[in-house]
């Protein structure tokens, strides 16, 4: 009588993990935008001042006579920065009120 032996080889698979999802939140904010007033030789130190006043938030009497002072000596002065679409606002009030203004640009 013979013996057969048989040896059967299972191939095992070790498990296959899939990659872990970072739990990492990365945040973009949105750029900001800087609004420029230019000097010209049209618009008055006061009416300038008024309107940065007028339209800009949080704007005093100070700072917009400092920034009035920066547009006529430095020939612009950034007056605002902050998101787009605030900083269109802005744009085009001031430009309605004939200060001349730069093209915004993002900061």
């Amino acid at each position: 009588m013979t013996i057969v032996t048989c040896t059967v080889f299972h191939a095992v698979a070790s498990p296959t993990k899939a990659p872990e999802r970072s739990k990492e939140t990365t945040k973009q904010t949105y750029p900001n935008y800087k609004v420029i007033v230019l000097n010209d030789d049209f618009n008055t130190f006061q009416h300038v001042a008024e309107c940065l006043m007028k339209y800009i938030p949080g704007m005093n009497g100070d700072r917009a006579w400092n920034l009035t002072n920066q547009i006529h000596f430095e020939g612009q002065a950034i007056v605002w920065v902050g998101p787009q679409e605030q900083a269109e606002l802005y744009h085009m009030q001031l430009g309605m009120e004939g200060l001349t203004m730069a093209p915004l640009e993002a900061a």
